[in-house]
């Protein structure tokens, strides 16, 4: 029984101290070139799937039509072709953020999923007005209107289906979005 307690006991104080020792020596992989910890994308996917399905929007307040296909292009190009690029035009460094960042007007590897038109609107908004911690993706909200995000949303929620000419236009980098109605709102 006294080696149980000791067992306990140790568990309970040593693998702490040693995780607080392990941070501190700066060991951990921190850098986007490290290898990442094991199942680390696992348990990452685990709570942000969980999370955005507590919270999901399951039916948009707008229609995906002409319209907010092509403002959502607009804001598109404004804002996201940074990270995840163009028809056509992959982006210079999302693939080298960590996790990298998904090429939207691309296939997946090994199926006919375009970027994440596989995802409800709903989880995309999700992402978009709140972002995900510590993957670069930054949170709309404040930048965006409520609109804006899920024009952007449903846009991306269809890159698997045909768009607009004018939206394909402007994603294509034909087609210079207008800034006065994307200020940022402060």
């Amino acid at each position: 029984m006294g080696r149980i307690l000791l067992g306990v006991f140790l568990g309970l104080v040593f693998v702490p101290i040693a995780m607080l020792g392990w941070l501190r020596l700066g060991s951990v992989p921190v850098a986007v070139t490290d290898q990442p910890l094991p199942h680390e994308q696992q348990f990452a996917q685990m709570t942000l799937h969980t999370r955005i399905d507590r919270e999901l929007v399951k039916i948009p307040p707008i229609q995906p039509d002409e319209g907010n296909f092509i403002t959502g292009a607009h804001v598109y190009s404004e804002k996201c072709i940074v990270c995840h690029g163009l028809h056509g035009r992959p982006s210079a460094f999302g693939p080298r953020m960590f996790p990298a960042a998904p090429p939207l007007w691309d296939k997946h590897e090994g199926n006919d999923i375009v970027g994440v038109s596989d995802d409800l609107p709903g989880a995309t908004y999700w992402k978009v007005a709140n972002g995900i911690r510590l993957t670069g993706m930054p949170s709309f909200k404040g930048l965006l209107t409520e609109n804006e995000m899920w024009q952007v949303s449903l846009l991306v929620a269809n890159a698997d289906k045909p768009l607009p000419p004018a939206a394909v236009e402007i994603l294509l980098g034909r087609q210079s979005a207008p800034t006065s109605n994307l200020d940022l709102k402060h």
